[in-house]
């Protein structure tokens, strides 16, 4: 499964709204009008996980989300070169991880993030989700309780946020000082 970074402005649309969405997920930022975004986008498959960032406010990926929906025509427009996906959030970091952190760490120096700091959808190697879920407080250690949900089959259509697997729990609503 490949990892990803979504950005969205918190006075747009926050963590806090994008957990309330529950397993029904929602668009994710419908009026992303960059071809690397979109080919992104494009690119996902149900079941990839991505960092929720807050940009502009906050500059901190604050959880992780999963993409329900495969790439389709963006609501926002009639123009069919425009695509976006479903997102559901699944679990928030324990501590936000800044930007000025990710610029700190020299592991992370070539990250998206850093590099192409404007794109709003940019693809995570595993390297780089590992150090951000570390920075984050999160364990990869698959002894401990938290567990990345099993990925979605391949649906033969593209449905809206099918149901989570039943083992799959939706954590808080976002950092435990909100």
């Amino acid at each position: 499964m490949a990892k990803w970074l979504f950005k969205s402005e918190p006075n747009k649309w926050s963590w806090d709204q994008q957990v309330a969405k529950g397993d029904e997920g929602e668009i994710w930022d419908g009026g992303v009008r960059n071809y690397l975004a979109r080919n992104n986008m494009r690119a996902m498959k149900i079941g990839d996980q991505g960092f929720f960032y807050h940009s502009n406010i906050g500059k901190e990926v604050v959880g992780i989300v999963e993409v329900c929906a495969l790439s389709h025509q963006d609501p926002t427009t009639d123009d069919p070169r425009w695509d976006c996906v479903d997102i559901r959030a699944i679990r928030p970091l324990k501590t936000p991880v800044t930007l000025a952190q990710v610029k700190e760490d020299h592991r992370l120096k070539e990250m998206a993030l850093v590099t192409s700091m404007r794109l709003s959808v940019q693809p995570v190697t595993e390297e780089e989700w590992k150090i951000v879920c570390e920075l984050g407080g999160l364990s990869l250690n698959p002894k401990k309780k938290w567990r990345v949900p099993a990925p979605l089959p391949e649906p033969s259509f593209t449905p809206r946020c099918p149901p989570r697997a039943p083992h799959v729990k939706l954590f808080g609503s976002g950092h435990p000082s909100r």
